[in-house]
C-alpha cells in the first residue's frame, strides 16, 4: 500500500472534469453538480502518476498529495 494520500478540497473544486479525465479511477464527479468525489485516497504505485496529473491540472487547486 502507498504512503501518499490524496486531499481534495471539495469547497474550492470549480466542477472542470480535469481531474476525472486525467485519474479516472481516482475521481468522480457527482450527477448534480460536477463537483469531485474522490475514489481512492491511497491511491496504489500504479495510479499516483494520475494522481499527480490530476493535482498539477486542477484548475482550482483544490487537490494535493500528501507523502506520508
Amino acid at each position: 500500500m502507498t504512503t501518499t494520500r490524496v486531499e481534495l478540497d471539495e469547497p474550492k473544486c470549480v466542477a472542470s472534469g480535469q481531474c476525472v479525465l486525467a485519474a479516472p479511477e481516482v475521481f468522480d464527479q457527482r450527477d448534480d453538480d460536477g463537483v469531485a468525489v474522490l475514489l481512492e485516497e491511497y491511491p496504489g504505485e500504479e495510479l499516483l502518476h494520475d494522481a499527480r496529473t490530476a493535482e498539477a491540472v486542477c484548475p482550482a487547486a483544490a487537490i494535493r498529495l500528501v507523502e506520508r
